[in-house]
C-alpha cells in the first residue's frame, strides 16, 4: 500500500476526482443511502482515502450497520480526525459529543471529509463510522 502523491491544492483534487467525489470528499457532502459501491462490499483488504491514498479502515472493521453506508466499528490508528459539528436540530444523528454536536470524521492526511462517527455501533466499540462509499478505495488482499 503506498500513498499516492497529494494534490497541492483544489485544483488538484478536481482534477483526480470526479465531481461527485469532490462534492462529498472536499465541499462535505453526503451521497445517498444505499447508492454507494461499498455498502454490501465483503472483500478483505484496506479502504483507503479516495482523494489521497491514506489507508483508514481494515475490512475486519467492517459491518453491515443496515443505514446505506458502509460502516466500520474502529479506524486504523492515525489515519482520521475528529471534528464536532452542530447537528442543527437533528438530534438523531447525536454521536459522541454533547448538547446537539455530532463528530465528523476527515482524512488525517489530506483533510477530505468522509463521513460521521455514531457511538450506537453493535460491536464491542460501540462506535460506528458511517463512511460515504465514494471516499473509499479498497486495496484488496
Amino acid at each position: 500500500m503506498t500513498k499516492r502523491p497529494m494534490p497541492e491544492n483544489e485544483e488538484g483534487f478536481k482534477k483526480i476526482l470526479t465531481p461527485e467525489e469532490y462534492a462529498v470528499l472536499r465541499e462535505g457532502g453526503t451521497e445517498a443511502p444505499f447508492s454507494g459501491g461499498y455498502v454490501h462490499e465483503k472483500a478483505d483488504g484496506t479502504y483507503e482515502c479516495k482523494a489521497c491514498g491514506n489507508p483508514l479502515f481494515s475490512s475486519d472493521a467492517k459491518f453491515d450497520s443496515g443505514t446505506g453506508w458502509p460502516s466500520f466499528d474502529t479506524a486504523l490508528p492515525g489515519a482520521v480526525e475528529y471534528h464536532k459539528e452542530s447537528s442543527r436540530g437533528m438530534p438523531a444523528l447525536r454521536s459522541l459529543g454533547e448538547g446537539g454536536e455530532r463528530v465528523e470524521i476527515t482524512c488525517a492526511r489530506c483533510g477530505s471529509h468522509l463521513g460521521h462517527v455514531f457511538d450506537d455501533g453493535p460491536t464491542k466499540t460501540g462506535k460506528r463510522f458511517c463512511i460515504n462509499s465514494v471516499c473509499l478505495d479498497l486495496e484488496q488482499k
